[in-house]
């Protein structure tokens, strides 16, 4: 039986349950794998809960940072204790009304996606009086390793295409409002091994230096993004990075001479590595029927629930925990994890080796700390959001459930 049986019990499924335990050791692992003179930033993306942030900056003598994207997750870093000053505002698609408020309540810090992106960061803080901290988001037309999204070296709303950075140079140091204050790569997600995760770091403090020479930028902020990895939705065990450091550390003195003093500051970012071998889903399971030869388990989770980017096969398949950890799971078969809900796209797996299930059983899916509720199409057919705890061990911090409330404005 799992750990958490007595929770379900209590709080009923579909159930989230977060391990502040697990929240910390990643991001101890992550910073040991790190210079240490780098900064962290987690992704507020990845799980906004509060007590989850607030656990990345507290307890610790090196604290995260928050990336953030939107007036919401601004509100949830504050939540948790996180400065405004010290978070980074990232995202395409910045309207004015997004950046009055930002910058009024202390966000100093933009990754900038265009020159129009720009001018419009530009004009929000003059208009309240103030200058902000420019990142440029580079596109890199080169690339070094490969993985399952890529998020560079091809068209793309994200980021100013690094060809034509020179010719853009001067519309983009006119821009009033604005400080150029360095650089902002993100060219992978989810790197396939340490190798893979090396060799595109390698590659971005290069194309970072020969940027930061060929504009004549001055260096003093470097965020070279992620791709750190993590199982998700299935069993398995977050990795480590023990060659990770001295690697960073030879291609940043090659090219960055100055960066041990700040000359530039350096940072990284990381969503689901952080949060996500800390979270737990527990579903009941509705119903077990058979159609044309195929077994379909229905649980009282689905997209609403866990992933909404299930329903175009992003997440497939999910896979359960065997109960207990080291049971036997030769004589499991294979069926498809579906939810609830009326739609045919309301699948959590095809295929999905499970054990004997029947209604009432308890599925566990592990490794799902990230991306869950609020990644989720929560709203669709108006079922109730999940609720969410926040353990230490087993022993409740907070257990809350997000409600759906239409006000009029």
């Amino acid at each position: 039986m799992t750990r958490y049986a007595d929770l379900a019990e209590r709080y009923g499924t579909p159930l989230y349950v977060y391990d502040l335990d697990r929240v910390e050791a990643a991001r101890d692992d992550l910073f040991a794998a790190l210079p240490e003179e780098f900064e962290l930033f987690c992704a507020v993306k990845a799980n906004p809960h509060p007590d989850v942030l607030r656990a990345l900056r507290e307890g610790s003598d090196r604290a995260c940072r928050a990336e953030i994207s939107s007036t919401g997750e601004l509100a949830a870093a504050l939540t948790a204790g996180y400065d405004a000053a010290e978070c980074l505002y990232t995202g395409p698609g910045k309207t004015d009304g997004e950046l009055d408020e930002v910058l009024a309540k202390g966000v100093r810090m933009f990754s900038v996606e265009s020159l129009t992106d720009l001018q419009h960061i530009g004009a929000a803080a003059t208009r309240l009086g103030l200058v902000a901290d420019a990142l440029l988001r580079i596109n890199s037309v080169s690339a070094s390793a490969t993985t399952s999204i890529r998020m560079t070296g091809a068209p793309s709303q994200f980021g100013i295409d690094s060809e034509t950075l020179a010719d853009l140079m001067p519309a983009l140091r006119a821009v009033e409002g604005v400080r150029l204050a360095g650089a902002h790569f993100f060219p992978l997600s989810n790197a396939r091994d340490e190798d893979a995760l090396i060799g595109e770091f390698r590659n971005t403090v290069a194309v970072a230096a020969a940027m930061f020479a060929e504009t004549g930028i001055e260096p003093r902020f470097l965020d070279i993004g992620g791709g750190f990895s993590a199982p998700y939705a299935v069993p398995g065990v977050r990795p480590l990075y023990p060659r990770l450091r001295a690697a960073l550390q030879e291609a940043l003195d090659e090219h960055f001479p100055r960066w041990r003093q700040g000359f530039p500051t350096v940072a990284c970012e990381s969503g689901r590595y952080l949060v996500g071998d800390s979270g737990t889903l527990l579903a009941q399971v509705v119903n077990v029927k058979e159609s044309r030869g195929r077994t379909f388990v229905v649980l009282d989770a689905g997209i609403n629930t866990f992933g909404g980017m299930s329903g175009i096969g992003r997440l497939l398949p999910v896979a359960v925990s065997p109960d207990p950890a080291d049971a036997d799971t030769t004589d499991w078969h294979k069926a498809s994890l579906v939810g609830p809900l009326c739609t045919p796209g309301d699948i959590l797996g095809r295929d999905v080796r499970l054990p004997e299930l029947t209604g009432g059983d308890l599925v566990e899916i592990p490794n799902a700390g990230a991306y869950g509720p609020t990644a989720s199409l929560l709203m669709f057919l108006g079922r109730p959001a999940p609720v969410e705890a926040v353990v230490r061990g087993t022993d409740p911090v907070s257990v809350t459930r997000i409600e759906h409330i239409r006000t009029p404005v």
